[in-house]
């Protein structure tokens, strides 16, 4: 074997400089372009943190004016695209569907190939309007319900919510959505960043480093986690089958979808905002057993390993309530994500250089084919 040193998962592997975000160890906070998160989901809207991640510095009034405007205008789905939303069966993946509609919404754009940065701004804003319709559509029709038209007059998470269920929920639901929102719009080269960031490497379109992107987001140890945690809610029950059902899984070697994160050493830096919104959430709709059950699963835990929750296991509960469906709750993490993914798209493309990691080879040493007598 040789002495090469394998960092398997990239692990530890620094490949490249952002000015995008990070986790701050002092303080083990996300910053996103220097911002707290937490700091950013008290004080502001889901559309300023997009403008901040991907201009570098938060909205003034004018500007954040210009963007409403902008973004809202284009929040309406071509028929083309509902078309192929409705040839896809209901029983396709709601991932698989938004993968889909946004290589339509690619081929749609006769400038998809133009990489300028003011291009690809433009392409960044377009999927931030659209997403949100195709994935509360998606909803819908899983329903029998028709499509909802998206309206200018709302901010993004009040039409988001409005498009899926038909009206304007309460204030606090709209603001609960729109930090879940602000929460999983960066961190970082994870999984799906990284990979948006290898394909914009090969200088592919933005769209195309999109679906990458959501293509990896899907799997369970990244974006379907959320997902995950609903499906271990369900097959617990109730808060005093906790116990039980933890010890089997742990015996089991299970992994125990919501806890634990390769970045946090300290717990992750979101739950405790995202936390607060679920409560929020748990007195608006008196849901009491829900949260005894959250409470019962992390507190077995807690006794039983050192591993935190990470912003899965409380987001999972809160779009429960909300009223989405589990298998739409991966498509709501990319409504947000995009964000961040065209952030380091644009930022890949600014400094770019191919990204090509090596490999140890460790197969058969050389070996020829016999000589055959023709």
């Amino acid at each position: 074997m040789s002495d090469t040193e394998i960092h398997k998962g990239l692990a530890g592997v620094v490949v490249d400089y952002t000015a995008v975000s990070k986790v701050n160890p002092e303080t083990n906070s996300l910053l996103y372009r220097g911002y707290p998160v937490q700091e950013l989901a008290a004080n502001c809207t889901f559309e300023e943190v997009a403008y901040l991640l991907w201009h570098g510095d938060l909205p003034d009034a004018a500007q954040l004016a210009a963007f409403h405007e902008l973004e809202r205008s284009q929040r309406g789905l071509d028929a083309n695209v509902r078309r192929a939303i409705d040839d896809l069966p209901l029983a396709a993946h709601p991932m698989d569907v938004l993968r889909t509609a946004v290589s339509i919404i690619g081929a749609n754009d006769p400038d998809a190939s133009v990489a300028t940065p003011e291009s690809n701004l433009s392409k960044s804003i377009r999927l931030l309007a659209k997403i949100p319709a195709i994935v509360a559509y998606d909803q819908r029709r899983r329903r029998g319900q028709d499509l909802v038209a998206p309206r200018d007059d709302l901010g993004y998470s009040a039409n988001f919510l409005n498009m899926t269920f038909g009206e304007v929920p309460s204030d606090v639901v709209v603001k609960a959505f729109d930090v879940s929102m602000i929460l999983y719009a960066e961190h970082s080269f994870n999984a799906s960043t990284f990979t948006a960031r290898v394909v914009t490497s090969t200088l592919s379109d933005l769209y195309s480093a999109v679906v990458a992107g959501i293509g990896a987001l899907k799997g369970p140890l990244h974006g379907g986690a959320n997902e995950a945690v609903m499906h271990v809610f369900d097959e617990i029950g109730t808060a005093d089958a906790a116990d039980a059902w933890l010890d089997e899984a742990l015996t089991e070697k299970r992994k125990i979808m919501g806890f634990g994160h390769r970045v946090y050493k300290n717990g992750d830096s979101r739950v405790p905002t995202m936390k607060a919104a679920l409560d929020t959430l748990v007195e608006e709709f008196d849901a009491q057993d829900l949260l005894a059950l959250y409470d019962a699963l992390e507190t077995a835990m807690e006794a039983r390993k050192p591993i935190k929750p990470n912003l899965d296991y409380p987001s999972g509960p809160a779009y429960r309530l909300i009223g989405y469906d589990t298998e739409m709750f991966t498509p709501l993490f990319v409504a947000s994500r995009v964000t961040g993914w065209t952030a380091h798209i644009m930022e890949q493309l600014a400094s770019n250089s191919l990204i090509r990691p090596l490999s140890e080879y460790d197969g058969p040493a050389e070996r020829h084919l016999p000589v055959r007598s023709l």
